[in-house]
């Protein structure tokens, strides 16, 4: 099954939140607001790190359920958790997965 078109499960979830919870945010959303460019960034990010913090910063005008639409739709990726304006983000890498999530 492909892992990103399915839900993440309630303990999947919670493994990623444990893996998410000492990484740094990697990309930040700044006064642009969300760009292709940004998107492919995002991409690409995940594509070598399959998890990643992505965090809206101040001077970012864009609403926080906008931004997880468009990511989960057109990245195309999973929400694994949000905590104010950070988002944990996930997507398995297709040839060389690193991250084995439970059933």
């Amino acid at each position: 099954m492909d892992q990103t078109s399915s839900k993440l499960k309630g303990k999947q979830a919670q493994f990623l939140k444990g893996l998410g919870h000492s990484l740094k945010p990697l990309l930040l959303i700044g006064k642009s607001g969300l760009t292709d460019n940004f998107i492919k960034q995002v991409r690409s990010t995940l594509d070598t790190h399959e998890l990643i913090k992505v965090k809206l910063g101040k001077t970012s005008e864009v609403e926080l359920k906008m931004v997880i639409d468009r990511l989960t739709t057109e990245v195309p990726c999973q929400l694994a958790q949000s905590i104010g304006k950070t988002l944990l983000l996930y997507k398995p890498n297709e040839e060389n997965p690193k991250i084995k999530l439970p059933e």
